[in-house]
């Protein structure tokens, strides 16, 4: 029986993987409000110009009514995966980076996962030991896709922070790959235990 729960843990764990990896992990906005933006302007036109300039921009400004302009306009948006986190910073010539994105974050885990499988559905013998043994040696590294996760948040966060300005106002979400990538390390760690606990009991 428990040798069927890790088989589902290890099985569900994949599953989650691969949309974990493919599926958007953050989205950011950036937003200007539309009266702050007229403002902007107003004063950007008045530095150019002497105190009366500003008085007839100032003037113009509220007979157009665009200090009293209403809503935001969207001019900031990115939405980044795993896979196209990794894709960038190999673009942007961060390759060593990039690297280790993906050796911690898509190659570990799937070898990790397709070991365990294999583990699980081998009978006891030498063999088994000793993919035992590679599981153990790749369970100290469990924790490494979640620390992977959050450097791509604060990477993402921290670029869409250098591109902004007074202005700008950011919203950032999480996507339904953060999501899908945490339940894989919970079942990812759940197979882990009861493979742990099944070779104790053993």
């Amino acid at each position: 029986m428990r040798n069927w729960l890790t088989v589902l843990s290890v099985i569900i764990a994949l599953c989650l993987l691969i949309p974990g990896i493919t599926k958007p992990v953050l989205s950011i906005e950036g937003s200007i409000d539309k009266s702050q933006l007229a403002q902007a302007g107003i004063e950007m036109l008045a530095e150019e110009g002497d105190r009366r300039t500003r008085s007839t921009l100032m003037m113009f400004s509220s007979m157009l009514g665009l200090d009293a302009l209403e809503g935001e306009i969207n001019v900031y948006e990115k939405t980044r995966s795993i896979w196209g986190t990794v894709t960038e910073l190999a673009e942007h010539n961060n390759f060593l980076v990039a690297m280790l994105v993906a050796l911690f974050s898509i190659v570990i885990p799937l070898i990790k996962l397709l070991i365990q499988l294999i583990y699980c559905c081998l009978n006891v013998s030498n063999a088994k030991q000793k993919l035992g043994q590679v599981i153990q040696a790749l369970s100290k590294w469990s924790m490494v896709d979640v620390f992977v996760i959050a450097l791509i948040v604060t990477y993402l966060a921290g670029n869409a922070h250098g591109n902004s300005g007074e202005l700008l106002i950011l919203n950032a979400s999480f996507g339904e790959g953060f999501w899908y990538f945490t339940a894989y390390c919970l079942f990812s760690i759940a197979a882990s235990m009861l493979i742990k606990t099944g070779k104790t009991n053993a």
